[in-house]
């Protein structure tokens, strides 16, 4: 394979190119991305292993708790996720002795242009190119262990070019992009389990019935050895600590520091994979330590820190979540009545969406939660609702609601609001949105 060059172009010109070759219509394929792959000399055969995560939500949050626990052991993890939140380098961390790093702009560039050159015009949708780019960069750089994320389903998705995982994990599996997936939990199921491979072991959150068993069956079909939240391990949390246990045993850890009940459910899911697999052997503190230090940003996020927090009144909580789907919103108002039950304060939602999501579904789960709505427009995204209509369905779900146009407008019309005792501020609805805030504030994921 080729070495990078010392001298790049601009990362986002180069991104801008690629775009335009993106195909007027998406068809979930492997197509194009086994074209690419065999002109890189296929650099999916020459990966570290791989474990393989798909599903609806707490992918993100998943890998972020086996990375911590891995590099706790002394590992070197690289890292491949989407989408970004401010910058494409977030897609690609290299792992490193003592922790990885996101790629750095050289590297990203060179890899980009490397795989430009190879796919030589042809379509191609963004997310092939960055995948292939992230499988080049991978192969090129040494590593324990490969984390990678689906993208969208499984079967077709362009990351599914792994014939021999070390393990497959599917999260909770529920209804989102529907046009692409199909409109029944069964059908979204089914493309979530094509990421299972011939006995290749697979580990599986806690999920609808119908959904399991389509899981179970094609586990079956390849002869995967298949272990299942609630029937093969617990992940509970007992006098405010993370109690997990397994054939193996129990093991009683801190709390996880990403917030909410589903983090224990998350987190127990990681623990299950690194427990499951054979070719893993890792200590009980690398598990203490993973558990305890894990981050993911834009995941109940409490910011302290940045531009933003001088606009909030006095005293107040300002918080960051990217969930944007009816199962996710319901994990993200159970985290808030939790804290509400420890620390009472008035919730006050700061809401932007996409037309292609479910905003009723979403925004019901907070009805008698949050005290108002303040909807707001997403930048720079054709599919944005507009303010107007997240409001009016947030009242239809009877939740006051108002618009603004901006984050500071926003925040200067919660400080009318005067409320006592000072508010606790939650902006959700959609990653795109959690990006434009981390870069509003000045504290982008690193």
């Amino acid at each position: 394979m080729s070495e990078p060059s010392p001298s790049v172009p601009a990362i986002d010109d180069i991104v801008a190119r690629l775009t335009k070759l993106h195909p007027k219509l998406i068809d979930l394929s492997l197509d194009r991305i086994a074209r690419l792959l065999a002109a890189l000399d296929h650099p999916e055969r020459k990966l570290p292993p791989v474990i393989h995560v798909a599903g609806t939500n707490g992918k993100g949050s998943t890998i972020a708790f086996l990375r911590a626990i891995l590099e706790a052991a002394g590992l070197s993890v690289h890292v491949y996720t989407s989408p970004h939140l401010v910058r494409i380098h977030e897609r690609f961390r290299l792992g490193a002795p003592g922790g990885g790093k996101l790629v750095s702009d050289t590297e990203l560039a060179a890899a980009l242009m490397i795989c430009e050159r190879a796919n030589d015009g042809q379509p191609i949708t963004v997310f092939e190119i960055t995948t292939a780019v992230g499988l080049w960069l991978f192969a090129t750089h040494p590593a324990d262990v490969l984390l990678l994320e689906v993208g969208l389903g499984g079967r077709f998705d362009a990351t599914n070019v792994i014939d021999h995982p070390l393990a497959s994990v599917i999260t909770p599996v529920s209804m989102d992009h529907i046009d692409f997936l199909g409109d029944t939990i069964e059908k979204i199921a089914a493309e979530k389990a094509g990421i299972i491979k011939t006995g290749a072991p697979v580990f599986v959150a806690s999920q609808k019935r119908n959904a399991l068993a389509v899981i179970e069956r094609q586990a079956a079909r390849l002869s995967a050895p298949i272990r299942v939240a609630g029937e093969d391990w617990t992940a509970t949390e007992e006098r405010g600590r993370l109690v997990y246990q397994d054939e193996n045993g129990l093991l009683d850890l801190p709390a996880p520091k990403l917030h909410g009940r589903h983090q224990f459910e998350n987190a127990g899911l990681a623990i299950a994979t690194l427990r499951g697999v054979s070719a893993l052997s890792l200590p009980q503190a690398a598990f203490e330590a993973g558990v305890a230090n894990a981050e993911w940003p834009a995941r109940m996020q409490r910011l302290t820190q940045g531009s933003l927090i001088a606009l909030v009144p006095p005293g107040s909580e300002l918080w960051l979540d990217g969930s944007h789907n009816p199962d996710g919103g319901r994990a993200t108002a159970s985290a808030l009545a939790d804290i509400e039950e420890r620390v009472p304060r008035p919730l006050v939602l700061v809401v932007g969406m996409l037309t292609t999501k479910d905003a009723t579904g979403f925004l019901g789960n907070f009805a008698g939660l949050a005290r108002r709505v303040i909807a707001i427009p997403i930048a720079a995204q054709p599919n944005a609702m507009t303010a107007d209509a997240v409001a009016d369905v947030a009242k239809a779900a009877g939740i006051p609601a108002w618009r603004r146009d901006s984050l500071e407008d926003v925040l200067a019309a919660v400080a009318r609001l005067d409320l006592e005792p000072a508010p606790r501020i939650v902006i959700t609805g959609s990653l795109y949105l959690a990006g434009e805030v981390l870069q509003a504030n000045g504290t982008p994921p690193e």
